[in-house]
Parts: structure tokens; C-alpha cells; sequence
């Protein structure tokens, strides 16, 4: 694809990887480890994510990508809100909690949980999290981009930080 002015794209044939080489480099690419959840008609829903990034600060925005095949898909398109619970080492098997097959209850009885101001749930002891607004949903590929706009953040200062890289997680502290 070459850019040749503002908003004017010309296409070109793109040259693209096999899903499994891209599923092994994506394996070298560190990235935080997340539950991201929503408050739905049935109860409280979530979902492990390294998918998640910035967009901008002013408003302050964060995209999540979710697949369309997972089975909280449905709740998420649904929802207004969610939070970002961004998880410290000692989390990771919240994580493959709420990576895996288990009910949704079930999931919710591990942790410490609140409220968010918008309805979402919040990890009362993660790194950080993010009570967002959902302002816009786009469809790319195999996935949903939901763009969220912040409303509030609790951030725990001394939190370590659990990354997942090379498919197996890591801590990452702050110097002292």
C-alpha cells in the first residue's frame, strides 16, 4: 500500500505471512497482561488481554481487541463500559482463569472485586485500572476493536507488573 496525499490511498498487492509465523513472532512481542471486563444483562463478564494499547491522551482513549469467536463477544458489543485491570505477577492465574473455559461466576469468585463508577468490575489489588466508556467499535479482521474512552484511573504505585512473552509470563519491578 503506498500513502500518495492525505486520505488517498493507492492499493498495491501486500505481501502477508502465514498465520502461524505471525502467531510466532507476536510470541516475541512482551506485552501486559489484562482482564478486561464488563458489567452484562446476566452478571459481571471478562476476558484476559495483551491486546490493548493507547490511542491518545486528550481524551484520554485505549483500544482493546477482542475476537468475534469468544464467547464474551456478545456481552462486550453489547456493553457501554468496561474496565482495564492491568494485572501484577502474583495474578497470573487469574489470568489463565479468565483465559480458559471456566463460567463466568466462577471466574468472579477468585480475586477481590469492586464497582467502578461506570458498573464495571475492578480488580481492587492490579497495577493499575482503567474505568472506561466505549465510544466506537470497529470490525478488523477476525476481531472487534472497541475504542475506550477513560474516565477514572486507580493505579497502585508499588505494583510489579506481569508480562507475557516467549508464551510463558514474566515480572517486570521498578527499580529501587
Amino acid at each position: 500500500m503506498t500513502i500518495t496525499a492525505l486520505n488517498e490511498v493507492v492499493t498495491t498487492p501486500v505481501r502477508t505471512v502465514s498465520p502461524d509465523t505471525y502467531r510466532k513472532g507476536m510470541a516475541g512481542l512482551a506485552a501486559a497482561v489484562n482482564i478486561v471486563t464488563t458489567e452484562g444483562p446476566q452478571g459481571p463478564a471478562g476476558f484476559t488481554a495483551t491486546a490493548v494499547c493507547s490511542v491518545s491522551d486528550d481524551p484520554a482513549t485505549l483500544l482493546v481487541c477482542l475476537n468475534r469467536g469468544a464467547s464474551v463477544h456478545s456481552i462486550f458489543a453489547q456493553s457501554q463500559h468496561l474496565a482495564i485491570n492491568t494485572l501484577t505477577s502474583v495474578q497470573s492465574p487469574l489470568s489463565n482463569l479468565f483465559g480458559g473455559k471456566a463460567p463466568m461466576a466462577e471466574r468472579f469468585e477468585s480475586g477481590a472485586w469492586a464497582t467502578s463508577a461506570n458498573g464495571s468490575p475492578v480488580l481492587s489489588d492490579a497495577a493499575v485500572c482503567f474505568d472506561c466508556v466505549i465510544t466506537e467499535i470497529k470490525n478488523v479482521a477476525t476481531h472487534d476493536v472497541l475504542f475506550c474512552q477513560v474516565t477514572d484511573i486507580r493505579l497502585n504505585e508499588e505494583a510489579d507488573a506481569l508480562l507475557y512473552y516467549q508464551r510463558g509470563y514474566h515480572s517486570v519491578c521498578q527499580d529501587v
